[in-house]
């Protein structure tokens, strides 16, 4: 089948309406809140206003606008409407790049390292790169710490990236030669990676999705096919199938944002547990596998290969990491159940 488509910081966590603060609050360095169920259909704009009456309503909009506020994680549009319970973070004050780019001692999982190269087996629910709702506790940090020299190179060294909470395998360049032999390689196409992915729905055979990705025309949050997006290819096999899900093995020919899990949503087999792109509507019909997939708390993904030409020997490198305990579970849980 093959489908061709043109931390340490201070934060306060409020429930209901706060109390007064002001400018000067040493706590306004972030605010955490969880919309009340009674705001249900408000505009995200107008809802804050009501939580946070000691800013105007023009402030808060330009914080959106700013992406200094996220909702679930996700930034968004002032018109947003909400429905209760969701979770948002606002950083009142700007953070800049030399309070963001700090050593933090977090715990990586370091698979191989030389004087070149660093390859790490990244957890779910870390993220990658400092960023909108992410100032503080990401891998870059913990580069920084667990590599001090990686400071004299651009990203700490970061070349790819993994979405918060897909797993496996990133590479990170400890000099600059070896960050540009990197990044030339993935341009040039080179660098495999190969990622499980358990999907919804049962894909009958393998196949390729070529479809350019960009930023959705609406839902700037999300990325979409479009027209005016960027070339990109995934390819797939089928490895294991069930009853209401298929795993995969997804080989990357491009590497954009979102890729796989806006490809597989795009054929009708959106990652199981993805938030953004439909996996996680599984209806709970009452069914064991119904409930399984439903339940499962982050997108089904991991980095699971990786291999490059390592950028001092010339010589050809492989990594593997092992599945995660989360997939690793639910894939038994389906196999105890039904296996077609």
């Amino acid at each position: 089948m093959t489908s061709s488509i043109n931390s340490n910081d201070r934060s306060a966590d409020y429930s209901a309406k706060p109390g007064p603060l002001t400018h000067s609050d040493p706590d306004c360095a972030a605010l955490d809140l969880i919309i009340p169920a009674d705001y249900a259909g408000l505009r995200l704009d107008l809802a804050l206003a009501k939580l946070l009456p000691q800013w105007s309503r023009s402030r808060i909009q330009t914080w959106i606008a700013g992406n200094r506020v996220t909702l679930d994680e996700q930034v968004t549009t002032p018109k947003h409407k909400v429905w209760g319970n969701e979770r948002v973070r606002i950083l009142p004050h700007e953070i800049t790049h030399e309070t963001a780019f700090k050593p933090e001692n977090i715990d990586l999982d370091v698979i191989y390292e030389d004087d070149t190269l660093i390859v790490i087996d990244k957890p779910a629910g870390l993220v990658t790169h400092p960023g909108n709702g992410n100032w503080h506790g990401t891998m870059l940090n913990a580069l920084l710490h667990h590599a001090p020299q990686l400071e004299h190179v651009p990203r700490a060294g970061i070349v790819h990236r993994l979405d918060k909470n897909t797993t496996g395998l990133l590479v990170v360049a400890k000099t600059l030669e070896a960050q540009t032999s990197l990044v030339r390689q993935l341009q040039q196409r080179t660098v495999k990676r190969d990622y499980l992915a358990l999907v919804v729905g049962q894909v009958q055979q393998a196949g390729h999705v070529d479809a350019p990705i960009g930023r959705h025309p609406t839902q700037r949050t999300k990325m979409a096919v479009t027209a005016t997006g960027k070339p990109a290819r995934t390819h797939y096999q089928v490895i294991e199938t069930f009853e209401a899900c298929t795993l995969l093995q997804c080989s990357l020919e491009t590497g954009r944002t979102h890729q796989i899990r806006v490809h597989m949503n795009t054929i009708g087999h959106a990652l199981v547990g993805d938030p953004v792109y439909g996996g996680n509507l599984i209806k709970k019909t009452g069914s064991a596998v119904g409930q399984l997939l439903a339940n499962f708390p982050r997108q089904a993904l991991h980095a699971q290969r990786l291999a490059l030409t390592h950028p001092l020997t010339g010589q050809i490198c492989h990594w593997e990491a092992s599945v995660p305990l989360d997939i690793v579970a639910l894939l038994q849980a389906l196999r105890q159940i039904t296996k077609i």
